[in-house]
């Protein structure tokens, strides 16, 4: 009896970890590093990520995604821990056409992704080595790295002539202002917040007060190939594609994980009423 006990107990445990850990993978998931100096649109809050919103179900999102990022990333930066054709069949990409259209130089199918710029020399170029990007996602979170796509904007100071809202006085060009056109740091008037959480109001006519603020992001008109609403997207499948590098198992992984929690379920309730018959019988 003593020993059905223990069994009933280590399967319910058993049970609690697997969806704590879970729920964990999740939430860690979801989580990312601050934003830096990045402001929302109304000025109110500094540093908040904005949301990706990564689907890895999302096939097209995918596809265009590993578009963008063979186009516009990989000059710089490898995804040396994947192989062409994992990708080319994980997104469902026909093999000939990932091969004519994504596949640049002498680089086989069945090669690892990587670049041919030498370390060193990018590192005198740059400040830093262009890091790899398999696992960027992971490190940083979606949201982070959506957030910083989004972020350079015209600062004549820096060498390369551009800077960063989330990473300050990054070593990296901006390779997207083609798509996005050129972004400025600019300053907007926002409404006064009191120490109640309220907007001040002038006591005499009633207006709201404001205050100057520093900081917004805004695109000038016509220097972008792409409207506000394209590039975020495009911004959105890139995320997108970096996340699903980070973990391509995560479909396989989820599925699996639902069978199991599914089958420990029911194992559980199977087991304790093997128990209560026991305990009929004892008695």
């Amino acid at each position: 009896m003593k020993r059905i006990d223990i069994l009933i107990r280590a399967v319910c445990l058993i049970f609690a970890i697997t969806i704590a850990i879970f729920i964990s993978q999740n939430l860690y998931a979801a989580s990312g590093a601050p934003c830096g100096h990045y402001l929302s649109e109304d000025g109110l809050t500094e540093g908040q990520c904005e949301t990706a919103e990564v689907d890895p179900y999302d096939l097209s999102s995918l596809q265009r995604g590993a578009q963008i990022y063979m186009n516009y990333c990989l000059g710089c930066h490898s995804l040396k821990f994947a192989r062409y054709k994992r990708v080319s069949e994980d997104l469902e990409i026909p093999l000939d056409m990932f091969q004519e259209n994504l596949i640049f130089g002498d680089q086989k199918l069945g090669d690892l992704i990587s670049i041919g710029m030498d370390p060193k020399e990018s590192k005198t170029w740059f400040g830093n080595t262009p890091p790899d990007l398999t696992l960027e996602a992971g490190l940083r979170g979606p949201d982070w790295i959506y957030t910083y796509l989004k972020s350079f904007y015209i600062d004549d100071s820096r060498p390369l002539g551009v800077n960063n809202k989330v990473y300050e006085n990054v070593g990296m060009p901006n390779v997207l202002i083609e798509m996005q056109g050129e972004q400025f740091s600019v300053c907007k008037q926002i409404p006064e917040i009191a120490s109640n959480g309220g907007i001040k109001q002038d006591p005499l006519t009633g207006e709201q007060l404001t205050i100057e603020k520093c900081g917004f992001l805004e695109v000038k008109d016509g220097t972008g190939t792409q409207t506000e609403e394209e590039f975020d997207q495009s911004m959105k499948d890139l995320t997108n594609f970096l996340a699903y590098m980070t973990d391509p198992m995560k479909k396989e992984r989820e599925t699996l994980g639902v069978y199991v929690l599914l089958y420990l379920f029911i194992f559980t309730i199977l087991s304790y009423l093997l128990y209560i018959e026991f305990k009929k019988d004892l008695h």
